[in-house]
C-alpha cells in the first residue's frame, strides 16, 4: 500500500511538472510546488488550475499553490480537532480508562 501511495505521488508530481512545462515554465517548478502542496489530490487540483486557467505569470501560480496548501492545512486541522473532540467526549461520557480499581 505504501508503494502504491509513493507511485501515485510521483506520477502526479511528474504530471504537474509536465503541465507547467507545457506552459513554458521549468519542470523543476512543478517539483517544488509538489513538495509544498504535499498530496496527490492537492497536486491534481493544481494541475486542473494550470490547464484551465493557463496563467501567464508565475505569481498567479504561486498564489494558487498557497491557496491549495492553505485549504489542505485547514482540512487537516479540522480533522485533528474532530478527533480531539471525540476523545474529549469519550472522557466525559465514560471517564478516564485507568487500571486502578481503588
Amino acid at each position: 500500500m505504501k508503494t502504491d501511495s509513493r507511485e501515485t505521488w510521483s506520477r502526479t508530481r511528474d504530471e504537474l511538472a509536465e503541465a507547467l512545462a507545457e506552459l513554458g515554465y521549468p519542470a523543476e517548478l512543478g517539483y517544488i510546488i509538489a513538495e509544498h502542496i504535499g498530496s496527490p489530490k492537492g497536486m491534481e487540483r493544481m494541475i486542473a488550475y494550470l490547464r484551465y486557467v493557463r496563467p501567464e505569470k508565475v505569481e498567479l501560480i504561486v498564489d494558487e499553490m498557497l491557496a491549495i496548501k492553505s485549504d489542505i492545512d485547514r482540512w487537516r486541522e479540522k480533522k485533528e480537532c474532530e478527533q480531539a473532540n471525540i476523545a474529549y467526549n469519550n472522557v466525559l461520557n465514560y471517564g478516564l480508562d485507568t487500571d486502578d480499581d481503588t
